[in-house]
């Protein structure tokens, strides 16, 4: 029984509905052990016929049986199996993939057996021998000689151990020595028991081998035996596998370091949008984190304040303006019942009063100013504020260091311990005006930013002193400090409901809650400035696709090649997601770089005007652009990918 057997195949070409008759009714059979030449003139159907053995050409009639079982070319999954176990192709144009080196090369079919690393490295490096290139490995195809290249061909045919090997016009482009020295090597390769079947217009090469088949006009005019074929027999020791997928990876980033060159430029265009969008995503935690840590360093975050219900005119909506300055006559100040009320309040632990004292001239060793505002001291204050000294206590007072203690002295730090005296001028219960003098002990220097000041005197001295002076000691804030930070919410919440004498009384605001809406201003503000710069990311995905799609321009026919190998559609579709993929990869790699590299510098040159970190990229923020980078590289990858598994590998192989 042959091994190789030809039915009654028939093939033909259309251009539109005209049909053309490539082959004609071919029956051949093949055995182990021959070196057969397909003879004749260009455009018989010699090329067709090999496409048809190779298992590349899928669309004719007929069969093709392999030792008596019929191939199967209606699936594609098959013809795979076949060409990587049984098939060697040989070509006249070498084919050789010019960004691989010599060695890795013949490797690329070992690639698809289950040959360990080492064993693959092993088997090219001996047929690289065997074929006399031992000295030539880490070369590129440029770097060849005609000759060199085919015998960098045959090695690679002769990798995977198939029993058939195709030559497609092995010597048409070589000089006489180098054709014969290939045209020993084929025979060499059917004395070992393998299948040659070359297909040549050549009489010379057809001479070489053991058996001739004329081909004209799509059909065999003659078939003549020039002596018996060898009687060696080979059976394949690898065995096939499917392409790993890290297979996959590792060519494409052999592809991607040729042309890094290329790469580097679309690299930067895509880094350039996920640094932003990295540095402004960090630059949001940073100003939030700091709005927070000045707010906080302030107030007590479990505090809640209270001011008088005010309507405001807007269709009757609550109001928190107060302005008792100007003699509102809708403001009530509170009284003990109000106050007995809110500490009735579920979660509620203290309830304060809040003194307010405006315009208080401040002496010092004859030395003055004026604070705008001086409060007594309450758990509304946090006491981190105080970065020199204590709390206060009845007749001691805690004043900032910036605008205050310096205008006092030169040197604010001596000022703790310094009795101080402040003077307050208003209106007394008669309306008359009236002045308090209160002489106060310095305990404590406060720190701030901005026009935010924090003075205050502790104990009831302020409460004390209006009284002595006949002023009214009536108040129209409450600090209401709850449970925990957690629970001041739902304090101001229940507090905003409650009901004095069947009347609504308060307006109360959390602290927390102005810090959640300070927060979600700056979280608006950063996606929006975020999502500006994530429109050059749109840009970049388009630099991907036109990249991609270049690619499988220029390499069609190494498409052709690794099909023929017996690569199947979603190894090429891998082959150029992976390298897209590495796009995205290295793009956001040199993003994070960078942004990490401004953020030091930025926070070093803001160090001057706070000692805080306003840009604070997170692990989350770099995770997040490598998620995105490598999303917009899959997506990107997409069509191209496709466009080249969807390559007929016979017009690929034909392309330039």
């Amino acid at each position: 029984m042959a091994f190789l057997e030809l039915k009654n195949i028939y093939k033909s070409y259309f251009l539109g509905k005209e049909e053309f008759p490539v082959l004609k009714g071919i029956n051949l059979d093949f055995e182990l052990g021959d070196f057969v030449s397909i003879l004749g003139e260009s455009g018989g159907g010699k090329s067709t016929l090999m496409n048809i053995i190779g298992g590349l050409d899928r669309a004719f009639s007929g069969e093709v049986l392999l030792a008596g079982q019929k191939l199967n070319h209606s699936k594609e999954a098959s013809l795979n199996k076949y060409r990587r176990e049984t098939i060697g192709y040989i070509y006249q144009s070498y084919n050789l993939i010019p960004h691989l080196n010599v060695l890795d090369n013949v490797a690329l079919a070992l690639d698809m057996t289950t040959l360990t690393a080492s064993e693959r490295k092993k088997r090219a490096l001996d047929l690289l021998e065997q074929v006399g290139l031992q000295d030539h490995v880490k070369k590129y195809p440029k770097q060849l000689s005609g000759g060199q290249k085919q015998r960098v061909a045959i090695a690679r045919a002769l990798a995977s151990d198939p029993q058939v090997i195709i030559a497609d016009e092995p010597t048409g482009a070589l000089d006489s020595q180098n054709t014969e020295e290939v045209l020993a090597l084929l025979n060499k390769i059917a004395a070992e028991g393998r299948l040659v079947i070359t297909v040549t217009h050549s009489q010379h090469v057809a001479d070489s081998g053991t058996r001739i088949v004329r081909l004209a006009d799509g059909k065999i005019i003659s078939d003549q035996r020039l002596k018996p074929a060898y009687n060696a027999k080979v059976e394949s020791k690898l065995q096939s596998r499917k392409l790993p997928l890290v297979t996959s990876m590792r060519n494409a980033f052999k592809h991607f370091k040729y042309h890094f060159k290329r790469n580097l430029l679309i690299i930067i265009g895509t880094a350039v949008g996920l640094f932003s969008v990295i540095t402004f995503n960090g630059l949001g935690t940073g100003v939030k984190g700091y709005v927070n840590e000045q707010i906080n360093s302030l107030v007590n975050p479990k505090q809640v304040l209270v001011t008088p219900y005010v309507k405001s005119s807007n269709n009757n909506q609550r109001s928190s303006y107060v302005n008792l300055t100007a003699g509102d006559k809708t403001v009530n100040t509170f009284s003990n019942k109000d106050i007995a009320a809110l500490k009735q309040v579920k979660n509620v632990t203290k309830v304060e009063k809040i003194h307010t004292l405006s315009n208080v001239a401040t002496s010092f060793n004859k030395k003055s100013t004026n604070i705008t505002t001086v409060t007594n001291w309450t758990s509304v204050l946090n006491a981190s504020s105080i970065k020199k000294g204590r709390l206060p206590k009845t007749g001691e007072i805690v004043i900032d260091k910036k605008n205050i203690a310096k205008s006092l002295t030169n040197n604010p730090n001596s000022l703790i311990g310094k009795t101080i005296t402040l003077t307050y001028t208003g209106l007394n219960k008669s309306g008359q005006k009236a002045t308090i003098t209160i002489k106060v002990k310095v305990v404590g220097l406060t720190e701030s930013s901005g026009s935010s000041q924090i003075n205050a005197i502790g104990g009831n001295t302020i409460e004390n002193a209006l009284k002595a002076a006949n002023m009214s000691t009536d108040v129209a804030a409450l600090g209401v400090s709850a449970s925990s930070m957690n629970t001041a919410k739902k304090v101001a919440k229940n507090i905003n409901k409650l009901k004095v004498s069947g009347k609504l009384r308060f307006t109360a605001t959390a602290v927390s809650s102005m810090l959640d809406r300070i927060e979600t201003y700056i979280s608006l503000i950063t996606n929006v400035l975020a999502g500006i710069a994530g429109i050059s990311l749109l840009v970049s995905a388009l630099m991907i696709i036109v990249t991609m799609y270049m690619s499988v321009s220029d390499r069609t026919k190494e498409i052709g090649i690794l099909r023929a190998l017996g690569e199947s559609k979603r190894d090429i579709r891998r082959l150029f997601t992976s390298e897209s993929i590495l796009l995205g990869i290295f793009s956001a790699t040199f993003a994070t770089i960078i942004a990490l590299a401004v953020q030091s510098l930025a926070n070093s040159a803001l160090s001057q005007i706070a000692h805080y970190s306003f840009i604070q990229i997170s692990l989350s923020n770099i995770i997040s652009a490598f998620i995105i980078s490598i999303v917009i590289s899959l997506l990107a990858a997409i069509l191209p990918a496709r466009h080249a598994a969807s390559l007929n590998p016979i017009d690929a192989l034909a392309g330039e």
